[in-house]
């Protein structure tokens, strides 16, 4: 297959700055797409509605019929099945094709490669049938094939940086309007530095949408008050501290916790503007204090690694990415440090839990893009 196609696209992974799990509350964000991509290599096989998708990573394959799409009890068939749903809600100018595709982006390491799989296949496919979808689009049917297809309600991050990141920048995304502002991320003579704890607490689907529904129960409460609030993004420190005692106080952490973080997401887009990357390194550290404390969604292999950091002057910042309960942590780390503390964050972390621990770099890169065409 990887010789007889009529177009290859690469689909990037994403990192998160500051601004985790703000973007279902409608608040700010600050991701951008990696340099670790999924490849897809697609070609019409010129049947009506006949598809054939494989992974070379996982040595599967799976095909489905256009006239047939509904969810499927293999779960990494619903990330493609959601997609092409999406898709055919829009236009009926889908025929059959095959997919190929293989990764680089570690599983489960939070960086996203189940939005690079929805959105590099949507991207694909609206090249090779001429489909005329816009970015947003595509960005929006990824998402809705979490919602429908996966179960896991996320908000509309993940899609928005594999598909709209700009090389050397980072994209503040204000998730209730969806406008957007790139930011140049210039912190030589720093880098950034992910450690996969390679461990993975099943909690986090489930978790992930307790959060939410804990968040919209606290607005639900504000609005009676302040009618003008729609989302914790509407909500200021001062106004939420009304509600201590009046929310319990498990909801009122959850909500203090994205209430804070929104301040701390723009307070970083200015530390970066003037090249302020103590401020920055500051508050990736309180986020993740937040996170642990407040939010509860990191867990002991996360906070192992990010308070072994602390020990390290070359480190000026160091939290849990992504949704939680596993996944990596993202450093920001002088260049010439990074050999060394690798070697040791990765001997405590074996001595520690007996696990190996992965470690890569993670440099700043555009969105989905054709690699190939025939």
């Amino acid at each position: 297959m990887a010789t007889e196609y009529d177009l290859v696209v690469d689909s990037p992974g994403r990192i998160n700055i500051i601004g985790e799990h703000t973007d279902y509350n409608n608040g700010f964000v600050l991701p951008t797409a990696i340099d670790k991509i999924i490849k897809f290599s697609f070609k019409k096989n010129g049947s009506t509605d006949e598809c054939n998708v494989h992974s070379v990573n996982f040595n599967t394959s799976f095909s489905f019929s256009l006239n047939d799409v509904k969810p499927s009890d293999q779960q990494w068939a619903n990330y493609i099945l959601g997609v092409i749903a999406g898709i055919q809600e829009l236009t009926d100018k889908l025929e059959g094709f095959d997919c190929s595709l293989d990764s680089n982006i570690p599983v489960g390491s939070g960086i996203s490669s189940s939005a690079a799989l929805e959105c590099g296949l949507a991207f694909g496919l609206n090249e090779l049938f001429d489909l005329g979808l816009t970015r947003l689009q595509m960005v929006k049917i990824g998402q809705m094939a979490e919602h429908n297809y996966v179960g896991t309600k996320c908000g509309i991050m993940d899609q928005f940086a594999s598909v709209m990141s700009k090389d050397g920048h980072v994209i503040l995304l204000d998730c209730q309007s969806l406008e957007y502002e790139y930011v140049p991320i210039a912190i030589k003579p720093y880098k950034i530095l992910l450690l996969n704890t390679n461990v993975s607490h099943n909690l986090a689907d489930g978790e992930y949408n307790k959060r939410r529904a804990m968040c919209e129960a606290g607005v639900e409460v504000i609005a009676k008050k302040y009618p003008e609030v729609k989302s914790l993004r509407d909500v200021s420190p001062e106004m939420l501290a009304e509600f201590k005692g009046v929310l319990d106080d498990v909801t009122y952490n959850r909500c203090s916790y994205v209430v804070d973080e929104k301040v701390r997401v723009l307070d970083t887009v200015e530390a970066l503007k003037n090249n302020k990357l103590d401020v920055m390194g500051a508050n990736m550290y309180a986020t993740h204090k937040g996170l642990s404390e407040l939010y509860e969604v990191s867990c002991e292999e996360l906070d192992f690694l990010v308070d072994f950091s602390k020990d390290y002057d070359a480190i000026i910042g160091s939290r849990m990415m992504g949704g939680g309960f596993g996944g990596c942590t993202i450093n920001i780390i002088h260049e010439d440090a990074v050999k060394d503390f690798t070697e040791a964050a990765s001997k405590a972390y074996f001595d520690k839990f007996n696990i190996k621990l992965t470690a890569f770099e993670a440099n700043p890169c555009g969105g989905t893009s054709i690699s190939e065409t025939k």
